[in-house]
């Protein structure tokens, strides 16, 4: 594909252009082409993300080629196995990126929804209807699926995005969003629609930060030092996409195979994905926690407990205060038994940081207590926390997790990248 070197030429910094200046070139052109989004209707969108996902398939040879530069830059700084995982691309999980991004196609389009409809005693008639929010900004770190997530999810809903993503994946997102863009300007989308900001200067980010009056929302995707930087230097509104400390209980009502299994999966399965466990609590009155603690041990995990998890397994190592209060994204686990379901929830309130925590068992009451008092984005019965995603909801694909509670919470999809107006239609009414 001669895509990827035309993009990165078209996009890169003027001379000695200054991050807030191509921030601002790109930011302009990205909010034309909303316009141009604004105009299309659904049926062009869809055929448009359907030529994306189409060109991401053509370039798998070039798209993965740009990854095993990544990779092997990554090696070379010494990155964790869960940080290789998180950028590793292979054919099947390319494969899954354009499946995702034809799912993103295939779903109903929220804008124009309305969403409410009433009439006044005067004879006005109202309604809220969905718009785009126009154009976002999205900074995130080394997983390349966002770039195309971002693109789709963007697109669908008839916003233009601003992507920047972490230097640990350039090459990577670079091929991506090259192979997009053929896609979508072959179905008449202006390129500008979708852009990468083509510098790793961090200024460039602080200049998105306080694009206020361009950028119309940012949303971070990364650990907490990132999302603190934007909150804390923001002038944009912003989407927050935490860490996920995320917990499972085990109730004395749950099935001790389906407790094992669970947590097996809710932390191993992928470790480096945000809905990934990070605490398993195991109930005083449990009587198979030995049993689940062996499996996690047997299985490669490392354990850090308290004194009563230790004593359920001599490989149960001490877990320092710290623990309760890390996203390990890693083969990493804390432990800690605890008396009851209160004492559970008094611990998820005190350690989670509100994007998934799970509750295994089988008292029908314990479960619906759970699922109403613990206040986090996803509250999940019997089943693994690492079903939390977007395509798993049946989204298609997400933005991210927001763990907030203002705009949207939760795996945000279309929906949360949408916003609405009012719409007042009279027949010459005066107040009086």
């Amino acid at each position: 594909m001669n895509v990827l070197t035309t993009l990165a030429a078209d996009n890169q910094p003027a001379g000695d252009e200054s991050p807030e200046a191509l921030v601002a070139r790109l930011a302009t052109a990205g909010r034309a082409a909303q316009r141009v989004l604004a105009r299309l209707t659904d049926v062009r969108k869809a055929e448009a993300l359907r030529a994306a996902a189409g060109m991401l398939r053509a370039a798998e040879r070039d798209i993965l080629e740009a990854n095993a530069q990544d990779i092997a830059a990554a090696e070379a700084k010494g990155l964790t196995g869960a940080m290789l995982d998180r950028l590793r691309l292979d054919a099947g999980r390319l494969a899954g990126i354009a499946d995702a991004v034809e799912q993103v196609a295939g779903l109903p389009d929220p804008v124009g929804e309305v969403i409410s409809k009433s009439e006044r005693p005067n004879g006005l008639q109202l309604s809220r209807v969905r718009i785009p929010i126009g154009l976002i900004g999205i900074i995130y770190e080394s997983r390349p699926n966002v770039t195309a997530d971002a693109a789709a999810l963007c697109l669908r809903s008839g916003n233009a995005v601003l992507l920047r993503g972490g230097s640990e994946a350039l090459q990577s997102n670079r091929a991506i969003l090259a192979a997009m863009v053929a896609g979508l300007e072959q179905a008449g989308v202006p390129a500008a629609a979708v852009q990468l900001v083509p510098t790793q200067d961090r200024a460039a980010v602080g200049a998105m930060l306080t694009a206020a009056g361009l950028i119309d929302m940012i949303v971070p995707r990364g650990g907490k030092s990132l999302v603190a930087r934007v909150q804390a230097d923001a002038r944009v509104p912003v989407l927050a996409h935490l860490d996920g400390i995320c917990h499972t209980y085990v109730h004395a009502s749950a099935d001790p195979e389906m407790a094992r299994r669970i947590a097996l999966n809710a932390k191993l399965r992928r470790t480096g994905i945000c809905g990934s466990m990070e605490t398993l609590l195991l109930d005083t009155q449990f009587p198979a926690s030995a049993q689940v603690v062996k499996a996690l041990a047997d299985a490669g995990c490392e354990l850090r407990g308290d004194s009563r998890a230790q004593a359920l397994d001599p490989r149960v190592l001490p877990a320092g205060d710290e623990d309760w209060d890390t996203e390990y994204l890693d083969a990493v686990l804390s432990v800690a038994v605890v008396d009851g379901l209160e004492a559970a929830m008094d611990h998820v309130a005190a350690h989670s940081s509100h994007h998934t925590d799970a509750i295994v068992a089988a008292d029908p009451a314990a479960a619906e207590r759970f699922l109403a008092e613990v206040d986090s984005a996803i509250v999940m019965v019997n089943a693994s926390s690492q079903f939390a995603d977007g395509a798993e909801f049946g989204l298609g694909a997400e933005i991210g997790i927001a763990t907030g509670r203002l705009h949207a919470r939760g795996p945000v999809a279309l929906e949360g990248l949408t916003t609405y107006k009012w719409l007042v239609r009279g027949t010459g009414q005066e107040r009086p």
